[in-house]
């Protein structure tokens, strides 16, 4: 049958999807709408597949904290190119996802993807037809979820990296800004722990085992170079290790010291940190 420019137009407002698109689509299930709706899901599940390897190296973050203040969720939304990320419909699944999380609570990045929208279909086949329609490959890069005594969030200017932090021992206090200032820390430090009991042991084996290299090939005697891997591990997890860290607004004390300043006894009992890119 003859497919009209209004019956391309109309599976255009229906879908998303592009012109050529649906007017193929249309073609394809001889006029059939939910037919042709059926085709360009399955184009959508063709170029997910075929672009899969490629990389999400822009996006969103969105991150969401409980009324009460103790639980936080965190959703890192990527797809392939910065004008995609910019995208209305890009952005709006985004928000759907995140407001999804926050409604039903999901476990894990599995749980979320399997709950459903607004318009009765899956978080995982609405990003599988949004990829049909724009191109690229998209992607939820993340998702977290926290409950603590104190939850707090930031996201950096540019929009793609995220911290969650979750503070203890709060007793009351006014700890909104302190734990501000750790997320920025994060942010910039990139911590690989929380302390040094938090590090794995193959990053510290690591350590010990380039500080020795290093004194060796500096001259030091075989039998100094455990003792001076030692000190240079102990460094490692100053410079490393969150609440180990040199306090970025004042270096004259650490994380540790910082929060305990804002309040007796007041640390970080674990912390998110999400880049894009």
């Amino acid at each position: 049958m003859a497919i009209t420019a209004q019956d391309v137009n109309k599976l255009r407002q229906m879908t998303g999807a592009g012109m050529m698109d649906c007017k193929k689509a249309l073609t394809e299930a001889n006029g059939d709408f939910d037919a042709a709706i059926d085709l360009l899901r399955k184009k959508g599940q063709k170029v997910s597949a075929a672009r899969a390897e490629n990389a999400t190296s822009e996006g969103m973050i969105l991150t969401h904290i409980s009324a009460d203040g103790t639980n936080a969720k965190l959703v890192a939304f990527a797809c392939e190119t910065e004008p995609v990320s910019k995208v209305e419909n890009f952005r709006e699944l985004g928000q759907a996802i995140m407001d999804a999380a926050v409604k039903h609570n999901p476990a894990d990045t599995d749980a979320l993807l399997a709950l459903n929208l607004a318009d009765g279909r899956s978080i995982q086949e609405n990003i599988i037809d949004l990829t049909g329609k724009i191109g690229e490959k998209l992607v939820i890069q993340a998702y977290e979820n926290i409950t603590a005594e104190k939850m707090v969030s930031y996201i950096h200017s540019n929009g793609k990296l995220g911290v969650l932090v979750a503070l203890k021992n709060v007793n009351g206090a006014s700890v909104e800004d302190a734990g501000k200032d750790v997320a920025m820390q994060i942010a910039a430090m990139n911590p690989v722990a929380l302390d040094k009991d938090g590090v794995d042991a193959t990053i510290i084996q690591r350590e010990i085992e380039v500080g020795k290299e290093q004194a060796r090939a500096e001259g030091k005697p075989e039998e100094m170079l455990e003792k001076i891997a030692q000190g240079k591990l102990n460094k490692f997890f100053k410079d490393n290790t969150l609440l180990e860290q040199a306090f970025v607004k004042d270096n004259s004390v650490s994380i540790a010291k910082y929060l305990d300043s804002v309040s007796k006894g007041l640390t970080v009992s674990a912390f998110k940190r999400v880049a894009i890119g």
